[in-house]
């Protein structure tokens, strides 16, 4: 029986990487793990380096395959981190709603991007832990809304633990890039992995511990 072609092994139209930051605890592993597998755990097994998940989705008609990082906030972690931000389509700055120190260090996370990120990444801010209590409650809505307004950027708040905006985060960074892959394809030949490439990376990702999440 003959081979199926190369061609069919390539199950997506783009191939879009993205890239979670912020510091540690803000429960960046528990977004990932609840867009790609669709669960919550309230274990928390901090990060060691980096790890990743993938998750295909279809938007317009398209099949986009997401290929998310999940950074180490930790500062001695820093130096391996910051090496995956240049091959970034897309940055998710997250901090915690009821952790104002995770939010004042959005700026920090954002000059960070602006070091070792490419110039065209588009990035999200995304306020996470929407879910406790007002009272404990650090952040203001509006005060996230005031911060993203700044940059330019679009602002989600998020709870990985009741699922809140969860698809709406990662769907509407994704729209954006493929938009600006498209636009860019239409002019010239496109600088990022594009259509029908085949997987690179991902061997990086085996030395990573699979990581868990702190609940909120």
């Amino acid at each position: 029986m003959a081979a199926p072609p190369a061609r069919a092994r390539a199950d997506y139209d783009y191939l879009i990487k993205l890239l979670l930051i912020g510091d540690s605890g803000v429960s960046k592993s528990c977004l990932l793990l609840r867009f790609s597998d669709g669960s919550f755990t309230t274990s928390f097994i901090t990060t060691i380096g980096i790890d990743f998940k993938i998750r295909t989705i279809e938007l317009d008609g398209k099949r986009i395959k997401l290929q998310i990082w999940d950074t180490a906030g930790q500062e001695r972690f820093r130096t391996i981190t910051t090496a995956y931000y240049r091959g970034a389509m897309g940055i998710l700055l997250v901090y915690d709603v009821t952790d104002e120190s995770s939010f004042n260090n959005i700026r920090n996370w954002i000059r960070n991007i602006e070091q070792h990120a490419s110039d065209n990444v588009n990035k999200i801010l995304v306020g996470n832990k929407a879910d406790m209590d007002e009272s404990k409650r650090a952040v203001p809505t509006s005060k996230g809304q005031a911060l993203a307004d700044e940059y330019g950027i679009k602002f989600f708040e998020t709870s990985a633990k009741t699922n809140l905006n969860m698809e709406e985060v990662f769907f509407s960074i994704a729209r954006d890039i493929k938009q600006r892959l498209a636009d860019t394809d239409s002019k010239s030949e496109p600088q990022t992995i594009k259509i029908n490439q085949p997987d690179q990376g991902a061997g990086a990702a085996q030395a990573a511990q699979k990581s868990a999440c702190c609940g909120s």
